[in-house]
C-alpha cells in the first residue's frame, strides 16, 4: 500500500511512507526468456483489459524480464494509496508515475501488481509479460507464488465509499485469472516463501481465494472499507464463472 499525492504536472514525490514489508523486493537474478506461447490457465470471460502500450508504460524502465508462475489458485485485493478524487482520463498518467516510483523510488524490476483498477471500472494491465498469461507479481511477498495481485487506484480506509464498478472490474479480473475450477468462495492452502509475511519461509498458510493483503501481510491494505466488499467480490466472481 502506497500513500502518496502524485500531482500530474509536476515532480513525482516520493512514495515512502510504506508498511513495513509491504512490497516486492528487487531480485538481482536475471530472469530466463519467457515462453513463446501463453499457457491457456485462465477460467472465466476475459474483460477487456488497457494493455501496458496504451496507457504508456516505459519498457526501458523495466529491469528484469517477466517471470512466469503456476495457474492462479489465489487473488489478493490491494489498494495503491492515491487520493480518491483523481479523474479517470489522468489514470495512464499516474501508472506512469507509479512504474516511476516502484522501479525508480523503490528498486524493484517493475509494478508490483498484476493489475490496477481505477473508479471508473477500468482494468489496466500492470506487470509486464502479458495480461492473459499467469506472470510472477511481487504484490504479496512470500504469496506471489500462483497468485494474482489486484489493486484499486485509490485509498479505500473505513467509512470511504468503494465505487460499484471498482467492485465490478476486481470481480472480473478475479473471474478470468483463476484457474479452472478454481472456487472465490473457497479456500487455499499457500506455501510462504519468503519470511517478510506473517508467515516464515516454509510454512503453510490458509487463505481464502479472493483474500486481502492484510490476511497475508501486517498491512492495513486494501483499506477497511475495501475488505469488506470481498464477499461481494466472491459473488460476482463466481457468477462470472458459472456456465
Amino acid at each position: 500500500m502506497w500513500s502518496p499525492r502524485l500531482v500530474l504536472g509536476t515532480v513525482l514525490l516520493p512514495l515512502a511512507a510504506l508498511v513495513a514489508g509491504d512490497g516486492p523486493a528487487h531480485s538481482p537474478v536475471r530472469r530466463p526468456d519467457p515462453p513463446p506461447v501463453a499457457v491457456p490457465v485462465n477460467g472465466g470471460p476475459r474483460p477487456t483489459v488497457v494493455s501496458r502500450s496504451a496507457w504508456g508504460a516505459d519498457e526501458d524502465m523495466v529491469r528484469e524480464r517477466p517471470a512466469y508462475t503456476g495457474p492462479a489458485v489465489a487473488v489478493f485485493v490491494h489498494h495503491t494509496g492515491h487520493p480518491n478524487d483523481y479523474h479517470c482520463d489522468e489514470v495512464p498518467a499516474l501508472l506512469r508515475a507509479l512504474e516511476a516510483d516502484h522501479v525508480h523510488g523503490q528498486g524493484w524490476d517493475d509494478i508490483g501488481y498484476n493489475f490496477v483498477v481505477d473508479r471508473c471500472g477500468t482494468i489496466y494491465e500492470g506487470r509486464a509479460g502479458g495480461a492473459a498469461r499467469p506472470v510472477h507479481g511481487a504484490h504479496t511477498q512470500g504469496f506471489n507464488r500462483d497468485s494474482v495481485g489486484v489493486a484499486a487506484l485509490g485509498t479505500f480506509d473505513a467509512g470511504t465509499p468503494v465505487p460499484e464498478a471498482v467492485v465490478e472490474a476486481i470481480a472480473s479480473v478475479t473471474a478470468w485469472k483463476l484457474r479452472p475450477g478454481a472456487d472465490p468462495h473457497g479456500r487455499v492452502r499457500l506455501t510462504s516463501t519468503n519470511g517478510n509475511s506473517r508467515y516464515p519461509k516454509g510454512e503453510t498458510a490458509v487463505f481464502d481465494v479472493v483474500s486481502g493483503h492484510r490476511d497475508s501481510h501486517q498491512t492495513d491494505c486494501p483499506g477497511q472499507a475495501l475488505y469488506d466488499r470481498l464477499p461481494a467480490i466472491r459473488d460476482r466472481a463466481a457468477r462470472l464463472r458459472d456456465p
